[in-house]
This record gives C-alpha cells, sequence and structure tokens, in this order.
C-alpha cells in the first residue's frame, strides 16, 4: 500500500500544533483527518479507521490516556499503532503510555524530520 492511502488521525487539542503537523503530514503524501479534543478523535478514529493514531494527553473533555484506553480495547483498533506525542515527559508519564498501550512516545518539542520516519516505519513503507 502506498503513503497515499495511509490514513492519520492527528487528536491536538492546540489548533496551531494541529494544522503544522497535519500540513506536514499531508506533504509527506498522507491522508490526515484531525480532531480537537479526546471524544472528537474516539469518534473520528471509529467513523474513518485510520492506520495510524497521533495523540496528545493533555486535553479538554477526554484526556489522551483515556482516548489510548478506547482505542486499544478494540479487537480491530488494538492493532492500529498509537503514537504520543505530548509534553508529558516524565519516566512516569512514558511508563503510563507504554502500559496503556501506546507503540511510540515523543515529547514536545519535536521534530517532525525526526517524526516521518518513525511514521513510515510503523505503517510499514
Amino acid at each position: 500500500m502506498n503513503t497515499k492511502s495511509k490514513k492519520i488521525l492527528v487528536i491536538e487539542d492546540e489548533p496551531d500544533n494541529l494544522k503544522v503537523l497535519s500540513m506536514a503530514l499531508k506533504s509527506a503524501g498522507y491522508i490526515v483527518f484531525g480532531a480537537e479534543n479526546g471524544e472528537e478523535g474516539v469518534e473520528m478514529f471509529r467513523e474513518e479507521k485510520p492506520d495510524l493514531v497521533i495523540l496528545d494527553v493533555t486535553m479538554p473533555i477526554m484526556d489522551g490516556w483515556e482516548v489510548l484506553r478506547k482505542i486499544k480495547a478494540g479487537l480491530r483498533s488494538r492493532r492500529v499503532p498509537v503514537i504520543m506525542l505530548t509534553a508529558k515527559s516524565t519516566d512516569k508519564d512514558k511508563l503510563k503510555g507504554y502500559t496503556i498501550g501506546a507503540d511510540f512516545y515523543v515529547t514536545k518539542p519535536y521534530n517532525i524530520s525526526k517524526l516521518l520516519p518513525i511514521i513510515r516505519d510503523m505503517l510499514g513503507k
């Protein structure tokens, strides 16, 4: 499957961060969907069935930990890779993310040129 057919859901409550990351992913050839809170993110995950999720932790309505739990609870959805992209940078936070089911944990600020190869690897292309 080529990059153009891969769908990525970005769940990020900061509009500027969401816009910049979405534009970078689209420029790399991905189909991108964005959600600005956890509840909207879970709903969009169910509707769009993305190939990968990039998820912030600190968000209104439903935080990223709860979103991750909901995604990883389903039989099909637990196989969808999730990258936590967050300012929560303590070892305790990282351990929590991996324990709940995160496939990769990136702390902000991040470098998109380092994130893109990780995404490509996770998507198998």
